[in-house]
């Protein structure tokens, strides 16, 4: 009989969830950047080892919210760690633990779901004896299905939190294609490629008010070519001028960057197009967050 869990992979922001989805679906399918709320909906990954597969659904990160869409982004979140198998907490082992971050651990405790603890960022630790305080303070108040020190970057402790989270899967049929790793349509990965080259490009407050719509999507008759037109929204006038740079510097840059990782990905010649368009304040406008896509109803 083949076996299936799902689990949902939740912590604060920039503490690694999302390299770490990546990591072991082994494909980038979510978008990484040392900017908070990188993560806006719940992504969906997905890998297959032997008879089991693993469904796994990166959430944003847990912060205060500040308008609309990131209220919409905690409901999420709150959303994501119910009715599943487990949970994969992510924590950077080099930031004490906040008060939002114990909240929703206890209530998990309460609920009996099953959390594995990643303690990620230990090459950051001027030494390896500072673990074991921050686990026995940890583990005084919160019961952990099992607490894994690792380093996402580094690679080291992936396969030992593989192994945690397959101690929680169930008989059960396969739910996605064994040959599937995401449920996210093409579009809405590559509008994240590109926000995340914005992301690691911009300053300040300006990626915060990015949003990508890929307009356009298809393969040429003719030719191996894809092509994408995508538009990039900001809020402010003052946003696109910063986007764009001088003699359309910055925009250029960030389309080069995308578009080499969509080869990649697509493992197609790509003919990208960007636009940036202004959206005045979209983030608090409840009709514009449902149209990008990034409302949980």
């Amino acid at each position: 009989m083949s076996r299936t869990a799902f689990i949902t992979i939740a912590g604060r922001t920039n503490a690694g969830k999302s390299s770490l989805l990546n990591a072991i679906v082994g494909e980038k399918i979510a978008s990484v950047s040392d900017k908070p709320q990188t993560t806006r909906t719940r992504i969906t990954g997905i890998r297959n080892i032997e008879d089991v597969q693993l469904v796994f659904f990166d959430t944003p990160g847990l912060h205060k919210p500040v308008n609309k869409l990131s209220e919409h982004m905690l409901n999420t979140v709150k959303e994501s760690v119910s009715d599943i198998d487990g949970v994969v907490f992510v924590m950077d082992c080099t930031r004490k633990i906040n008060q939002q971050e114990t909240d929703l651990l206890k209530s998990m405790n309460k609920s009996g779901m099953p959390v594995i603890l990643v303690l990620n960022k230990i090459d950051l630790l001027k030494s390896m004896d500072g673990l074991a305080p921050i686990i026995a303070g940890l583990t005084a108040e919160i019961d952990f299905q099992a607490v894994v020190p690792v380093s996402i970057t580094q690679g080291n402790g992936v396969d030992i939190v593989i192994d945690e989270i397959m101690k929680l899967s169930e008989e059960s049929v396969h739910f996605f294609p064994d040959d599937m790793i995401t449920d996210q349509p093409e579009k809405v990965l590559a509008g994240e490629m590109i926000r995340e080259k914005l992301l690691t490009l911009l300053k300040d407050e300006v990626p915060h008010g990015i949003a990508v719509g890929v307009e356009q999507m298809s393969e040429r008759d003719d030719k191996d070519i894809l092509d994408i037109s995508a538009v990039i929204y900001c809020e402010r006038e003052s946003h696109k001028g910063i986007i764009i740079g001088k003699g359309g510097s910055m925009l250029k840059k960030a389309s080069t960057m995308a578009r080499l990782e969509l080869e990649d990905f697509f493992q197609i010649k790509v003919n990208l197009k960007c636009w940036v368009k202004v959206k005045e304040d979209w983030r608090n406008r409840e009709n514009l967050i449902r149209s990008f896509g990034l409302s949980e109803t």
